[in-house]
């Protein structure tokens, strides 16, 4: 594999200067083991550019990339098709996302419809979190007005710290932030879309 990554680097050399996206990812492919995705989508997106497909070999783009006296116009195509499929592959990943916290906001609601009342248990979490961050932050803040200094040789202390800080985030958002920011990114989805088609 270590010949595979001579090649990989060998291409990214040559299209460095007019592809930079590119040359980066396909230096960083290993010596050994697989190939990540991201370098075969990058070789993909060469490939089609100089005309070999977009399963051409390694070997097959750098003998073309080596040859080739349009190399330049055709590097910045494949890097702006390349970055073109990362984006697809991002508004894909947000789409997910999106769905996810819609079927959170569903779920609350059929829960309502049924029941007639809010889910108590989503409220009293809430709480729970809230009040563990700042009191966990509090008593940290308390210990430095002090001077006291904080020994935590197992970490415990500031992972828990972190974990908490993190739901806090994910409190505020469900509760003040995903509905406005989910139906701005629903907005700008679309409009990424209509632009494509």
């Amino acid at each position: 594999m270590s010949d595979d990554k001579n090649v990989f680097q060998k291409i990214g050399d040559a299209v460095v200067d007019y592809a930079p996206a590119l040359a980066g990812v396909l230096a960083l492919v290993p010596g050994a083991g697989a190939v990540p995705a991201a370098a075969i989508s990058a070789l993909g997106a060469l490939g089609k550019s100089l005309g070999l497909g977009t399963n051409a070999k390694p070997e097959d783009v750098l003998a073309a990339v080596t040859a080739d006296p349009e190399i330049r116009l055709k590097a910045i195509v494949a890097e702006n098709e390349f970055k073109l499929g990362m984006r697809e592959a991002d508004i894909e990943e947000l789409k997910a996302k999106l769905a996810d916290v819609q079927s959170a906001r569903n779920r609350q609601i059929e829960h309502e419809k049924a029941t007639g009342k809010s889910d108590i248990n989503l409220y009293v979490l809430a709480w729970v979190l809230v009040i563990g961050f700042f009191g966990l932050t509090g008593m940290l803040l308390y210990f430095s007005y002090e001077g006291k200094s904080i020994t935590d040789a197992t970490g415990t202390l500031f992972m828990l710290m972190g974990t908490m800080a993190t739901c806090f985030g994910m409190v505020v958002g469900y509760f003040f932030g995903s509905s406005v920011g989910s139906a701005q990114k629903s907005d700008i989805i679309t409009q990424m879309s209509k632009g494509r088609g």
